[in-house]
């Protein structure tokens, strides 16, 4: 593939990053972004000048000026420097398009590639700010420490979680493979604490589990598209062809993205080679397109389930399918988000991610904001929505997409 291109949505984070999208990378040719002349369209120097013109240096010396004045606290430079360049981009009113402080970057990195040195468990912070373990990963250091789901972290190393936000918890918690980090969990039932010593591992996020279910019908479920998801995603059809598999349900709900390489590689694993599996195009009508670079198909019916948060890099994938007829769509509209973002690295460490261009389908629809329709429409029960985990065999769109298969 030609590069890395972030489709994902709003960042949120896991344990290694519960994150709403993936990374884009790459402000050259090589890495599939074409380079322009920056006055090509709108003069960097104009756009410049606009601003010293609106002598915006002046008020900010005049607010901080007044704020170092006035403001009963002490002022941190560094925060109200970072706070400057934030707003510049925030200023576009695009949500897709951040600046990342150094620290961010690092995160931000780190979490797409689906890889890091820590606990092993998904976590995010509820309505009342707690700090909650949603899934510890089998045989990681939270599973063998007995770390449960719905376990609430209160301490790290000594620190209460109180005014912690998730991303700042999560740095705390993660560190290098084979350091120990003490924490303190409340779980409900107990009458005390439960304080642990754990020590963290090197860490490959499970972004794939499969299954076979009964008439030899094929089960995958991908909870994101990071750097691991192509080889676990392509593991999981190797395995599930061996076991004489004869339809494939893949499951895409509230997935919200990845890398476009990686879901291009997943692709590659069952459209035919050379094939069109999606093209950009920016703001200079300049197309770039990504097809099929595998050698192997999958010839057994494929039902896709996507729902409202199955988003860019999910979108992707299911519009694809469906567009050649190699899968029905089964469950409700998606979330519709058509575009793509980069990531422009700077040379302090922090970078930004600016939406580059918009993508569309192999048959050439851009589903940004309008998402894709199912063929086959069908609403999640009303008694299983917001449970966490529903059995596979009382989720009635995944039985919906069974036996459209059968049929």
């Amino acid at each position: 593939m030609k590069g890395k291109f972030w489709t994902g949505m709003v960042s949120g984070i896991l344990l290694s990053a519960m994150i709403f999208g993936l990374i884009a990378c790459g402000t050259n040719d090589e890495n599939g972004l074409s380079l322009r002349d920056p006055y090509g369209s709108q003069s960097t120097q104009d756009l410049t000048d606009a601003l010293n013109e609106s002598e915006y240096t002046s008020k900010i010396n005049n607010i901080i000026a007044m704020l170092n004045y006035y403001y009963i606290d002490e002022l941190d430079v560094e925060e109200m420097e970072e706070g400057i360049y934030a707003g510049l981009v925030n200023s576009l009113g695009d949500i897709y398009t951040t600046y990342y402080t150094e620290e961010e970057f690092i995160a931000f990195n780190e979490s797409s590639s689906g890889t890091y040195a820590g606990l092993g468990s998904t976590v995010t912070q509820d309505a009342s700010g707690n700090i909650v373990f949603v899934k510890p990963f089998v045989d990681g250091p939270a599973h063998k420490a007995g770390i449960l789901p719905g376990d609430i972290l209160v301490e790290i190393n000594g620190e209460s979680t109180a005014d912690m936000d998730l991303t700042e918890a999560v740095s705390k918690i993660k560190g290098e493979a084979g350091t120990k980090v003490d924490i303190k969990i409340y779980r409900s039932g107990e009458t005390d604490y439960l304080s642990m010593t754990v020590e963290r591992a090197f860490i490959e996020v499970p972004t794939v589990e499969y299954q076979m279910l009964d008439n030899k019908i094929g089960y995958i479920y991908v909870m994101e598209f990071d750097e691991v998801t192509e080889q676990q995603f392509i593991d999981a059809v190797d395995d599930l062809e061996a076991q004489g598999m004869q339809g494939l349900v893949v499951d895409l709900r509230d997935n919200p993205g990845g890398l476009l390489s990686t879901v291009c590689g997943m692709l590659s694993r069952i459209v035919p080679e050379g094939e069109l599996l999606v093209y950009m195009e920016d703001k200079y009508g300049t197309k770039e397109e990504y097809k099929s670079e595998g050698s192997e198909t999958l010839d057994v019916p494929i039902a896709v389930l996507i729902n409202g948060n199955s988003a860019s890099a999910s979108e992707v994938f299911a519009g694809a399918l469906q567009d050649y007829g190699l899968a029905k769509l089964v469950g409700t509209q998606s979330f519709g988000k058509g575009i793509v973002q980069s990531i422009f690295p700077l040379q302090d460490g922090s970078a930004i991610k600016a939406t580059v261009s918009k993508y569309f389908t192999p048959k050439g629809v851009c589903i940004h904001g309008i998402g894709l329709t199912p063929d086959l429409e069908v609403e999640l029960d009303e008694q299983l929505k917001g449970q966490v985990t529903i059995p596979i065999e009382d989720d009635n769109q995944i039985q919906a997409a069974v036996s459209l298969l059968l049929e």
